[in-house]
C-alpha cells in the first residue's frame, strides 16, 4: 500500500470514528504501530489531524483531501468512468471540465481517442477547464484546443476559482460540462466541499447544454457542504457498478440518467 493511499484510509477512518488509537489504526491497516505514529505525525504537520497521547483526533472539518491523496481512491473505477464519459463526447464539441481525479481520467481518455485526432477543420474538440493539471496535460495535444480560466489556484484540487475564473466562463458556451463532485444525492444533487469551487462548477453547468457528472459509487448518497446543481440539472451520472441499488433507483426517480462503467 502506498503512503498516500494509507494516509487516505487513515483520514477516512478518523473522519468516521472521530478519534483513533495507534494500535487500532495499525491493526485496521495491517501495518506496524511505528508506521502509524509516523503517519500521524506527518498528517498533524499538514494540519489534517490533531495528535493526542497514543493516537489522533479528527479536525473539525469535512475532509477535502489533496488531489494526490484522492488518486489512490478507486483508481480502476475512475479510469473506467473516464473512458465511458469521454465516449459521450462528439468531435467538434466544446467540453467543460472541472478539477478532480475522475475528470482527470476523462481528460486523458479524451486525449487518446483516435477518432478525435483527425478533425477535418480546426480542432477536433475544445476543452474549457479551470483545472491546472488538466490544462497542462492536454496542452501538448495538437487536436485539442485548450481554454484555461484565470483565477486563484487551490492546492487541494489544482482548480482555479474566483472572479477571474468566472469572467472567462461567462463569455463561453459549452456543449457538454463534465463535472467531478464530492457528493451526488437524489435530493441535494451534486455537491462539493469548497464553496468557491462549487460556484465555478455551478456556472460551468449553467453554460452547458448537457451536464454529465462523473463520480465513483462511493460518492452516491453523499452530501458535501456546497451545492453545485440540483438533480433536475444533471442529465447523466457516469459511475461504477458498485453503486447501491437504492441510490441508483433514487437518482433515476429524480430524473438522472445513470450509466455504469
Amino acid at each position: 500500500m502506498s503512503r498516500y493511499r494509507r494516509w487516505n484510509d487513515l483520514l477516512e477512518l478518523l473522519a468516521s470514528a472521530g478519534q483513533l488509537q495507534v494500535e487500532d489504526a495499525a491493526k485496521a491497516l495491517n501495518v506496524s504501530a511505528a508506521t502509524i505514529r509516523r503517519d500521524f505525525d506527518e498528517l498533524a504537520g499538514q494540519q489534517m489531524l490533531t495528535r493526542i497521547r497514543g493516537g489522533a483526533v479528527a479536525q473539525a472539518v469535512n475532509y477535502d483531501l489533496p488531489l494526490r491523496y484522492k488518486t489512490e481512491r478507486h483508481p480502476s473505477e475512475k479510469q473506467r468512468i473516464g473512458q465511458l464519459a469521454a465516449g459521450l463526447v462528439r468531435a467538434g464539441q466544446v467540453v467543460g471540465l472541472n478539477g478532480g481525479t475522475t475528470t482527470t481520467e476523462t481528460a486523458r481518455a479524451l486525449a487518446t481517442r483516435p477518432d478525435l485526432g483527425h478533425g477535418t477543420s480546426g480542432e477536433a474538440i475544445t476543452v474549457v477547464t479551470n483545472a491546472l493539471n488538466i490544462a497542462t496535460e492536454l496542452a501538448v495535444r495538437q487536436h485539442i484546443k485548450i481554454v484555461a480560466t484565470g483565477g486563484v489556484a487551490r492546492p487541494q484540487s489544482y482548480e482555479l476559482t474566483g472572479p477571474l475564473a468566472t469572467g472567462v466562463l461567462e463569455q463561453v458556451t459549452l456543449d457538454v460540462a463534465i463535472l467531478g463532485v464530492d457528493g451526488i444525492d437524489a435530493v441535494a444533487g451534486a455537491t462539493a466541499h469548497h464553496e468557491g469551487e462549487a460556484s465555478i462548477n455551478q456556472l460551468m453547468a449553467r453554460q452547458a447544454r448537457t451536464v454529465i457528472v462523473v463520480a465513483d459509487s462511493s460518492k452516491a448518497g453523499r452530501r458535501a457542504f456546497a451545492r453545485i446543481c440540483g438533480p433536475a440539472d444533471i442529465d447523466v451520472l457516469v459511475t461504477d457498478t458498485g453503486i447501491a441499488p437504492e441510490q441508483l433507483s433514487l437518482l433515476q426517480a429524480a430524473g438522472v440518467d445513470v450509466v455504469t462503467a
